[in-house]
Protein backbone atom coordinates (compact mmCIF):
# COMPACT_ATOMS: atom_id res chain seq x y z
CA UNK A 1 0.00 0.00 0.00
CA UNK A 2 1.39 3.40 -1.14
CA UNK A 3 1.87 6.44 1.58
CA UNK A 4 0.02 9.29 1.22
CA UNK A 5 3.16 11.33 -0.30
CA UNK A 6 3.96 8.67 -2.82
CA UNK A 7 0.33 8.81 -4.11
CA UNK A 8 0.34 13.01 -4.29
CA UNK A 9 3.89 12.55 -5.82
CA UNK A 10 2.59 10.05 -9.02
CA UNK A 11 -0.24 12.40 -8.90
CA UNK A 12 1.85 15.64 -9.15
CA UNK A 13 4.34 13.29 -12.34
CA UNK A 14 0.57 12.88 -14.29
CA UNK A 15 -0.76 9.20 -13.25
CA UNK A 16 -4.09 9.68 -13.92
CA UNK A 17 -4.30 5.72 -12.65
CA UNK A 18 -2.92 6.38 -9.98
CA UNK A 19 -5.51 9.97 -9.67
CA UNK A 20 -8.75 7.68 -10.81
CA UNK A 21 -7.93 5.03 -7.82
CA UNK A 22 -7.80 8.50 -5.32
CA UNK A 23 -10.84 9.61 -6.98
CA UNK A 24 -12.70 5.66 -6.52
CA UNK A 25 -11.69 5.42 -3.45
CA UNK A 26 -12.96 8.86 -1.74
CA UNK A 27 -15.34 9.85 -4.09
CA UNK A 28 -18.92 8.70 -2.67
CA UNK A 29 -17.42 9.93 1.34
CA UNK A 30 -16.60 13.12 0.45
CA UNK A 31 -20.00 13.84 -1.36
CA UNK A 32 -21.32 11.86 1.31
CA UNK A 33 -19.80 14.69 3.91
CA UNK A 34 -20.68 17.59 1.15
CA UNK A 35 -24.35 16.85 1.29
CA UNK A 36 -24.28 16.87 5.07
CA UNK A 37 -22.94 20.52 4.75
CA UNK A 38 -24.80 22.11 1.58
CA UNK A 39 -28.05 19.53 1.70
CA UNK A 40 -28.20 19.17 -1.95
CA UNK A 41 -26.72 16.17 -3.64
CA UNK A 42 -26.46 17.34 -7.06
CA UNK A 43 -24.17 20.39 -5.28
CA UNK A 44 -22.36 18.15 -3.03
CA UNK A 45 -21.15 15.80 -6.39
CA UNK A 46 -20.59 19.35 -8.73
CA UNK A 47 -18.65 20.63 -5.35
CA UNK A 48 -16.83 17.47 -5.67
CA UNK A 49 -16.05 17.14 -8.97
CA UNK A 50 -14.67 20.58 -8.78
CA UNK A 51 -12.16 19.71 -6.31
CA UNK A 52 -10.85 16.88 -8.25
CA UNK A 53 -10.67 18.63 -11.61
CA UNK A 54 -8.89 21.55 -9.80
CA UNK A 55 -6.62 18.77 -8.39
CA UNK A 56 -5.81 17.34 -11.49
CA UNK A 57 -5.64 21.20 -13.14
CA UNK A 58 -3.04 22.03 -10.83
CA UNK A 59 -1.51 18.52 -10.12
CA UNK A 60 1.96 19.74 -10.77
CA UNK A 61 1.94 22.24 -8.08
CA UNK A 62 0.11 20.18 -5.59
CA UNK A 63 1.60 20.68 -2.14
CA UNK A 64 -0.04 18.33 0.65
CA UNK A 65 1.90 18.44 4.50
CA UNK A 66 -1.07 17.04 5.99
CA UNK A 67 -2.85 13.42 5.68
CA UNK A 68 -4.21 13.12 1.87
CA UNK A 69 -7.47 12.11 3.61
CA UNK A 70 -7.64 15.19 5.81
CA UNK A 71 -6.77 17.84 2.49
CA UNK A 72 -9.31 16.46 0.76
CA UNK A 73 -11.86 16.89 3.41
CA UNK A 74 -10.60 20.30 4.17
CA UNK A 75 -11.02 21.09 0.90
CA UNK A 76 -14.58 19.78 0.67
CA UNK A 77 -15.07 21.71 3.54
CA UNK A 78 -13.98 24.63 2.41
CA UNK A 79 -15.75 24.63 -1.36
CA UNK A 80 -19.25 23.88 0.55
CA UNK A 81 -18.55 27.11 2.72
CA UNK A 82 -18.13 28.54 -0.40
CA UNK A 83 -21.16 27.36 -2.34
CA UNK A 84 -22.66 28.52 0.86
CA UNK A 85 -21.93 32.06 1.26
CA UNK A 86 -22.32 32.86 -2.44
CA UNK A 87 -25.75 31.28 -2.39
CA UNK A 88 -26.17 33.65 0.42
CA UNK A 89 -25.53 36.36 -1.56
CA UNK A 90 -27.71 35.59 -4.54
CA UNK A 91 -30.43 35.11 -2.39
CA UNK A 92 -30.19 38.33 -0.51
CA UNK A 93 -29.44 40.04 -3.80
CA UNK A 94 -32.76 38.72 -5.26
CA UNK A 95 -34.69 39.52 -2.26
CA UNK A 96 -33.16 42.94 -2.36
CA UNK A 97 -34.47 43.45 -6.05
CA UNK A 98 -37.88 41.75 -5.66
CA UNK A 99 -38.96 44.35 -2.91
CA UNK A 100 -37.67 47.53 -4.69
CA UNK A 101 -39.63 45.37 -7.67
CA UNK A 102 -42.52 45.63 -5.34
CA UNK A 103 -42.36 48.95 -3.76
CA UNK A 104 -42.53 51.52 -6.97
CA UNK A 105 -45.62 50.54 -9.81
CA UNK A 106 -43.74 51.20 -13.23
CA UNK A 107 -44.50 50.82 -16.75
CA UNK A 108 -43.92 47.96 -18.79
CA UNK A 109 -40.82 49.17 -20.37
CA UNK A 110 -39.64 50.29 -17.10
CA UNK A 111 -40.32 46.59 -15.96
CA UNK A 112 -38.75 45.01 -18.41
CA UNK A 113 -35.57 47.07 -18.38
CA UNK A 114 -35.29 46.51 -15.13
CA UNK A 115 -35.08 43.10 -15.16
CA UNK A 116 -32.51 43.21 -17.62
CA UNK A 117 -30.53 45.29 -15.44
CA UNK A 118 -31.14 42.63 -12.49
CA UNK A 119 -29.47 40.00 -14.96
CA UNK A 120 -26.67 41.96 -16.02
CA UNK A 121 -25.97 42.99 -12.52
CA UNK A 122 -26.55 38.90 -11.74
CA UNK A 123 -23.97 37.95 -14.13
CA UNK A 124 -21.25 41.13 -13.11
CA UNK A 125 -21.43 39.46 -9.58
CA UNK A 126 -20.75 35.86 -10.50
CA UNK A 127 -17.69 37.20 -12.41
CA UNK A 128 -16.33 39.11 -9.49
CA UNK A 129 -14.11 37.10 -7.17
CA UNK A 130 -15.90 36.38 -3.68
CA UNK A 131 -14.22 38.58 -1.17
CA UNK A 132 -15.22 41.02 -3.83
CA UNK A 133 -18.81 39.99 -4.78
CA UNK A 134 -19.44 39.46 -1.08
CA UNK A 135 -18.24 43.13 -0.11
CA UNK A 136 -19.98 44.69 -2.25
CA UNK A 137 -23.32 43.21 -1.42
CA UNK A 138 -23.02 43.88 2.32
CA UNK A 139 -22.06 47.80 0.58
CA UNK A 140 -24.82 48.20 -1.93
CA UNK A 141 -27.72 45.95 -0.41
CA UNK A 142 -27.25 45.50 2.91
CA UNK A 143 -25.91 49.31 3.23
CA UNK A 144 -23.36 48.27 5.38
CA UNK A 145 -20.60 51.05 5.90
CA UNK A 146 -16.94 50.00 5.25
CA UNK A 147 -15.41 50.14 8.69
CA UNK A 148 -18.76 48.06 9.21
CA UNK A 149 -17.74 45.31 6.27
CA UNK A 150 -14.00 45.58 7.53
CA UNK A 151 -15.42 44.31 11.19
CA UNK A 152 -17.72 41.22 9.71
CA UNK A 153 -15.00 39.90 8.03
CA UNK A 154 -11.96 40.71 9.88
CA UNK A 155 -10.14 42.96 7.12
CA UNK A 156 -8.91 45.94 6.72
CA UNK A 157 -11.18 49.26 5.84
CA UNK A 158 -8.08 49.48 2.89
CA UNK A 159 -8.87 46.19 2.22
CA UNK A 160 -13.00 46.94 1.87
CA UNK A 161 -11.93 50.05 -0.30
CA UNK A 162 -9.70 48.15 -2.58
CA UNK A 163 -12.54 45.52 -3.52
CA UNK A 164 -15.37 48.04 -3.76
CA UNK A 165 -13.64 50.18 -5.98
CA UNK A 166 -12.83 46.76 -8.11
CA UNK A 167 -16.14 45.53 -7.95
CA UNK A 168 -17.65 49.40 -9.12
CA UNK A 169 -14.65 49.12 -11.69
CA UNK A 170 -15.99 45.76 -13.18
CA UNK A 171 -19.47 47.13 -13.18
CA UNK A 172 -18.78 49.89 -14.98
CA UNK A 173 -16.68 48.54 -17.77
CA UNK A 174 -19.80 45.85 -18.11
CA UNK A 175 -22.68 48.25 -18.05
CA UNK A 176 -20.69 50.59 -20.34
CA UNK A 177 -20.33 47.85 -23.17
CA UNK A 178 -24.22 47.05 -23.17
Amino acid sequence: MLTDSEIIRRIREGDSRQFESLFRSSYVSLVRYARTLVKDQDAAEEIVQDLYYRLWKNREKLEIESSLNGYLYRAVHNLCLHYIDHNRVVENYAREMAFHTAESPESPADIVNYRELQAKIAKILERLPEKCGKIFCMSRFEGLKYSEIAERLSVSVKTVEANMGRALKEFRKALAEQ
